[in-house]
């Protein structure tokens, strides 16, 4: 562990976790530089949905949600970097406390419910990124008291489609009421033709059509899983994320397990890595994944790529480790290219799906 990471753990655990996580965006925001990039090496390069990422390894939606900080997650050796969740309006969330930090189970469970400054303040941000290098995604969601939640995300694709790198669109979240009933077939099949629809207005005004994302949650049957995945590919999207965090406490013994929320970290790591397998053995191998839930390690990220993803996304990791996690991850797994004698990183994708997608969700 960097010197740096043994520094920050104790200070930022020494706060509650909200208080924390907007400490440590407040450092990040200061240009200092915590910590080494990390290794530049051809091999990580991987192109997906159009677009030349770096290295393989993203920050996930959830920590930069106002578009604060892409720059300087970029720079501490993310090969992309997800803003948001952002919603049409500014919302304040769930009351306090709503973070909670399971330090023996390495997790974190939260039930923050899109708290966010709103469109115009993210796309103010990142409207000044314009000509700047680096992949930054956005990830939309829905305002808890809109009248029509679908247009929330139509809406967010006509705010961000010029600025950012690629658009999620979050229907997984547990903690806004209701809004994993989205990813139920007949509401999935409206949402993602009226999402694609706005996509594809947008491409004629900005030349470019900007590659549109799937979050779906760990939490979902076999038959839903089918569903999905047949979906996204009749409404032609460009790709899905596996996974958002989960309501199953499985593997968790902390006494903070009992609160309400998604739960995120080491635990989730099986059951999101069985979804990713799962999924990828219903859409094929052209669809693009990106994979995520309870990363922590360059041998966590090396599995989600051998079982069926393209990227992989990490952010409760960081928590316990320290920011200069993506580096040291992107460095080793230069190093297991290296000693592998591959040409890309790539070639690892899909040689341990069966494992993983034979295993039972139950």
């Amino acid at each position: 562990m960097h010197i740096i990471d043994r520094l920050t753990r104790p200070v930022l655990f020494a706060f509650d976790p909200e208080r924390a996580h907007e400490l440590s965006i407040a450092a990040l925001k200061t240009g200092i530089p915590f910590c080494s990039g990390g290794v530049q090496n051809s091999k990580l390069a991987v192109s997906v949905a159009g677009l030349n990422f770096p290295n393989p390894i993203g920050m996930a939606a959830g920590y930069d949600k106002n578009a604060e900080i892409p720059d300087a997650l970029l720079n501490l050796g993310f090969g992309f970097a997800e803003c948001g969740t952002v919603t049409p309006k500014p919302q304040e969330g769930n009351p306090r406390p709503r973070i909670f930090r399971l330090t023996r189970d390495r997790a974190v469970i939260n039930r923050l419910g899109f708290n966010n400054e709103g469109h115009a303040q993210a796309l103010a941000r990142l409207s000044l990124r314009k000509g700047k290098s680096g992949i930054v995604g956005v990830n939309i969601g829905a305002n808890r008291d809109s009248s029509d939640r679908m247009a929330d995300y139509e809406e967010g694709v006509r705010t961000f489609a010029a600025v950012a790198s690629y658009l999620t669109i979050n229907i997984s979240s547990p903690n806004t009421t209701g809004l994993r009933g989205l990813q139920d077939r007949e509401n999935l099949s409206e949402l993602l033709q009226r999402v694609m629809r706005v996509r594809n207005e947008q491409a004629a005004l900005i030349k470019r059509k900007v590659p549109v994302f799937l979050k779906i949650a760990p939490d979902l049957s076999e038959e839903a899983l089918a569903d999905i995945a047949q979906e996204v590919l009749e409404k032609g999207l460009d790709g899905l994320i596996v996974s958002n965090t989960t309501l199953s406490r499985e593997g968790v013994s902390a006494p903070a397990a009992s609160e309400t929320g998604g739960l995120s970290g080491e635990p989730l790591f099986e059951r999101s890595t069985i979804v990713l397998a799962k999924m990828r053995r219903l859409v094929g191998p052209a669809l693009p994944i990106i994979g995520v839930g309870g990363v922590h390690s360059a041998e966590t990220a090396l599995e989600k790529m051998r079982a069926g993803a393209d990227l992989v996304q990490l952010y409760t990791g960081m928590v316990f480790a320290g920011p200069g996690l993506p580096a040291r991850i992107v460095s080793r797994l230069a190093a297991y290219a290296e000693a592998n004698g591959l040409n890309s990183i790539a070639e690892i994708r899909d040689s341990n799906i069966k494992p993983w997608a034979d295993r039972p969700l139950a």
